[in-house]
């Protein structure tokens, strides 16, 4: 989707995906050791807002205004911070070494750009940093619960090995599980999900 129809999408009173955090992240947000986190593609900031509230210094980033002005009244209700950053993925510098943790949940890419955003993650984490991502695989088209109409900006298992090779996985795995998450994501559905820090 482009900024515009984002913007369309996230203009209305409801949180489309909901207010409470994705289920990977709230079970494995551990992982990611106590410090500066980035999301990418965070939307109406549920997650953003989860981790500020554990303590975490919370950045979040995304193409839609609309959606982080919703994030950041998200976090006044909840009464914590986190910083919005309005901009596109493709442009956006992550910088190097800069996160303990970066999350992805649900950002789905072009191919080219997903593989290009790969390397830039693996570089601005720091050494112990923990990259934390869940996303639909192919096989989601199936399902018909949420994400992209298309395979190609689906990921996998393979992907994430061939896209982050100087990564290693404490956990990799693709499943079957329930997602309830706002009006956009519900039902059965097929993800892979990651957790994996620098070799």
């Amino acid at each position: 989707m482009s900024k515009s129809k984002w913007d369309t999408e996230f203009n209305t009173d409801e949180y489309m995906y909901g207010k409470e955090p994705n289920d990977f992240l709230k079970e494995n947000y551990s992982a990611i050791p106590k410090g500066k986190v980035l999301l990418i593609a965070e939307g109406e900031g549920r997650n953003a807002v989860f981790l500020a509230k554990l303590g975490y210094q919370v950045t979040a980033v995304d193409i839609s205004i609309v959606g982080l002005e919703k994030a950041k009244k998200l976090a006044a209700e909840n009464n914590v911070e986190i910083e919005t950053i309005c901009e596109d993925l493709q442009t956006f510098d992550l910088g190097h070494e800069k996160w303990e943790g970066i999350v992805s949940i649900s950002c789905h890419l072009p191919p080219a750009l997903r593989k290009e955003l790969s390397k830039r993650i693996e570089s601005a984490l720091t050494p112990k940093g923990v990259y934390l991502m869940e996303g639909y695989t192919p096989e989601q088209l199936n399902y018909k619960t949420g994400g992209p109409p298309v395979a190609e900006m689906m990921t996998s298992k393979q992907t994430v090995i061939e896209e982050f090779p100087n990564l290693q996985f404490s956990h990799l795995k693709e499943l079957e599980r329930e997602i309830i998450e706002g009006v956009n994501h519900f039902g059965l559905a097929a993800v892979v999900q990651v957790i994996g820090s620098p070799k």
